[in-house]
């Protein structure tokens, strides 16, 4: 199974039936799991060492059996709490709390162990923690003893990401088979550790039962869109390489326009036109050299630009100013097919009027991105259920995708892109450094950029999250926005 393709709690638990039907024994899958923990586990601290052990009422806690007879047979001291009555265990679970030859306690005592494996609860828990449970994740999370959590730390929602009441924080977590969007979603993501993937045997076609019918939903990363990133070859010119306009607010609003046409520039496009009003024009004139700069005051200006139609994306919104003058702007620009890059005040202009930007996107024929922060999308997409509380930023960015039929980024510590046709990425590839202002003008530059060079829609903006993120863990402490395009030359470097 490719390493970036994450899957759902359903999914992983019709693969298991499905390898078990194909005659891999549960127990195996259970005895692999376990084996992998242990390992793990041996790895994080010293032989001989005490190691508290974790394990709850269902197969979760059977992997846990397993691994602390793993370790007590490699010399460690096995200290093993089971939060149920080992007698009431059933199915793999009995079978691996049978094979454990030790003691079996009632009471956590985590002062003095080097290491808790935590096998309470897997990535299935849909409830809060409260009784028992609950009391002994608060006691383990008092003590910090380093955590290695089985599947997902105990607490955590494996679908959405997250917080069930409590939940342990762990050092590293080991899951089997693929990533879930709870490894990645905050605040699941802050609780995981360093995350490890164990093959445990599936096969192929098991992998294929279970992955039939769930949402496609990868980890991004280059071996998504690499395929479709663009390369320059010997004949490549400025004309080859696409021409952005970025469309600038009045006198005193322009800084953010200029650093998403940098972006868009940096990241290659051939050309970048800075569409400005006349009260704007000394203003901009003064910051621009290589970015162009053209007089553009109206909707019907906007639309006497757009007769040269080299000129292949428009990116809206970045200080733009929000109300009818703004929308007139998006319309003009939906309505001549070329693609579309709107964010900030061009998502904030169609407040509640989702349905009017939809039509306008359909209509115009092209391809068009969003990129709202969490208030943005929730103005938007106000009214529908994009915004339904109870929903993952996963399920609420696919809904939002669908009901405007354009991709949608759902920016964040854990940027969420979406297309209509059901495809989604999370993105954990980033730093807390980028949360300054200006980092998403600079992203929705990084978009038009890639767009402008051909790119696909949803390929062009999973790529410019990644390069965005990826800019941002390269300079790390003191970042700016006006940084993240200078970065550019070295992360294209990389990449390449």
């Amino acid at each position: 199974m490719p390493s970036h393709r994450l899957i759902t709690v359903d999914a992983m638990r019709r693969m298991d039936e499905a390898a078990i039907a194909a005659g891999v024994p549960g127990i195996e899958l259970m005895r692999r799991a376990g084996a992998v923990v242990a390992a793990r586990a041996a790895a994080m601290v010293p032989a001989s060492s005490r190691i508290l052990v974790l394990c709850g009422p269902g197969n979760n806690g059977g992997d846990g059996f397993v691994a602390a007879r793993l370790l007590e047979r490699n010399g460690y001291a096995v200290d093993l709490v089971c939060t149920v009555p080992v007698e009431s265990l059933t199915g793999d679970a009995a079978l691996a709390a049978a094979d454990w030859q030790g003691l079996v306690l009632t009471e956590a005592d985590p002062v003095g162990a080097a290491l808790v494996v935590d096998a309470l609860f897997g990535a299935g828990l849909s409830r809060d923690l409260d009784g028992a449970a609950k009391t002994l994740v608060e006691r383990v999370a008092a003590n910090s003893v380093p955590v290695l959590a089985v599947d997902v730390p105990s607490g955590i929602d494996g679908d959405t990401g997250a917080l069930r009441g409590v939940a342990l924080r762990a050092h590293e977590t080991v899951t089997f088979v693929a990533l879930k969007p709870g490894h990645l979603l905050q605040p699941g993501r802050d609780h995981c550790g360093h995350l490890h993937v164990a093959d445990i045997g599936i096969g192929d076609a098991a992998l294929e039962q279970g992955l039939a019918g769930t949402p496609t939903v990868w980890r991004n990363g280059p071996d998504l869109w690499g395929g479709a990133f663009p390369r320059l070859d010997a004949i490549s010119h400025k004309y080859t390489r696409g021409h952005v306009v970025a469309l600038s607010g009045p006198a005193f609003k322009t800084g953010a326009i200029r650093l998403a046409a940098r972006a868009a520039l940096r990241v290659g496009a051939g050309l970048v036109t800075v569409a400005s009003p006349a009260a704007a024009m000394a203003e901009n004139a003064a910051h621009l050299t290589a970015i162009m700069l053209t007089p553009c005051e109206t909707a019907d200006d906007l639309d006497d630009l757009l007769v040269d139609e080299r000129l292949n994306v428009i990116l809206a919104g970045p200080g733009l100013g929000s109300g009818e003058a703004t929308r007139e702007r998006v319309a003009v620009a939906a309505g001549v097919g070329r693609s579309l890059v709107l964010d900030a005040d061009a998502l904030t202009s169609f407040k509640g009027e989702v349905d009017q930007l939809a039509s306008l996107v359909a209509d115009g024929g092209g391809q068009a991105v969003l990129t709202p922060h969490s208030g943005e999308f929730a103005r938007l997409f106000a009214g529908t259920d994009a915004v339904d509380p109870e929903a993952s930023k996963l399920e609420r960015t696919l809904r939002a995708a669908s009901i405007v039929r354009a991709v949608v980024v759902l920016k964040g510590a854990d940027t969420v892109v979406a297309a209509p046709d059901g495809r989604a990425v999370i993105n954990d590839h980033a730093t807390p450094y980028l949360g300054t202002a200006g980092s998403g003008d600079v992203l929705a530059g990084l978009v038009a950029g890639l767009l402008a060079q051909g790119m696909p829609a949803f390929e062009a903006a999973c790529a410019a999250v990644w390069l965005h993120g990826d800019a941002g863990l390269r300079h790390g402490p003191g970042l700016i926005a006006e940084d993240l395009p200078e970065m550019m030359p070295k992360v294209l470097s990389g990449l390449r």
